[in-house]
Order: C-alpha cells, then structure tokens, then sequence
C-alpha cells in the first residue's frame, strides 16, 4: 500500500483572505487560456483535491461543484487566442489571473499564484509558489476550476471546428492536431505566434 500524500496546507497566510490563482491552456495551440481566482474557508478540506493535473477528468468533474459551492469567492479569467498573439503568452496568463482577481465578489487581503512569476495585481501583496497547486488548496482549487472550465469551453469550440478534435485534445500540441493544422490549415481560433507545425 502506498503512503498517502500529506493533506494540502489552506492557504498560505493565516489570518488574511488569500486568494489562490493558477491557468490552464498555456501550452496549447488554439483557443483562449484560462485562470481562476478562488478564496476558500480557511477549514475547507476535501480528500481529492490536488494539483489538477494529478486528477483524472471524472474527479476534476466531480470536485468543480463542490469547490464552486463552498468557496467563499470563486471566479474566472479569459484570455483569447486573439489577445495572446498580441501580448503573448506569458503577459496573457497575467491577464486571464487579473481578470480572474477583478470578478471576486470578495477582496483578497493576499494573492498567492502557481509558478515563480506573476504582474504585481493593484496593491495587494502576493507570493509566487512553484508546484504551488501541489502544497496549497487555493491554488490547486485554482487549477481545477481554470482547466474545467477551459475544457468545457474546448468541447463547445470543436462543435463549430469539428476537424481538430479539440473535443479530445482541447487544443494541445499532440500529433493527430498537428496533422489537422496541416491538412486543414490554421482555424481563427489558433495562436498564430505559436509553431503550430513541427
């Protein structure tokens, strides 16, 4: 039997409304990237949450109701592939957290975000924290809400785009996308300044 992972530690500054914040999609070749913005109670506990690339779809699925429940404030960011040719990928993964942070219903007194770097947001003190969706339920909240939404966005953008099988890859760099990119062209919504061809 194989020893549990340590529970995910709440937040990361007791005492204040911190705000957890991750994306999902930057890797992709088409379509917008997402983010999301989630302040939870600070005695949320949920024996599956984690990371959610650790998740398989179902649990993912399953935890998105219960997180968007109990959350004290939950929210979602977008960034289209449009905007992300214009100011890249990596000011777009500020701009869908931002944009994530500006629909909270509830202020955070603290932001902390998954990775090592992220665009200071108004005048609110933050923490960057690698592997941080792993360590942190805010963030690994985060990161379920930003990759189900963006996948349910993917599945409803492959019905008018049918040939790039965004139903199964939601725009991921695989072969069988590539080989569509190359047989059918570009759609509107690819990431021109990406490569979308080896």
């Amino acid at each position: 039997m194989t020893k549990s992972a340590a529970p995910l530690l709440n937040c990361h500054t007791p005492g204040l409304i911190e705000a957890g914040c991750d994306e999902a999609g930057r890797g992709c070749l088409a379509g917008p990237v997402y983010a999301a913005a989630v302040i939870l109670p600070q005695d949320f506990y949920h024996p599956l949450l984690n990371d959610s690339k650790k998740l398989t779809e179902k649990q993912r699925e399953q935890l998105r109701p219960i997180i968007e429940a109990a959350a004290t404030a939950w929210a979602v960011g977008v960034v289209t592939a449009q905007e992300i040719d214009e100011i890249n990928i990596l000011q777009a993964s500020f701009l869908a957290m931002h944009r994530a942070l500006d629909a909270l219903t509830v202020e955070p007194q603290h932001i902390i975000v998954d990775g090592n770097r992220f665009k200071p947001y108004r005048t609110i003190p933050f923490d960057t924290i690698v592997k941080g969706d792993g360590k942190y339920a805010n963030i690994a909240a985060a990161s379920i809400l930003a990759k189900t939404h963006r996948d349910q966005a993917m599945t409803q953008l492959a019905e008018q785009y049918p040939c790039y099988g965004w139903n199964i890859n939601k725009g991921y760099p695989t072969a069988a996308h590539r080989k569509a990119i190359a047989d059918f062209g570009p759609s509107p919504l690819h990431r021109t300044t990406f490569r979308l061809l080896k």
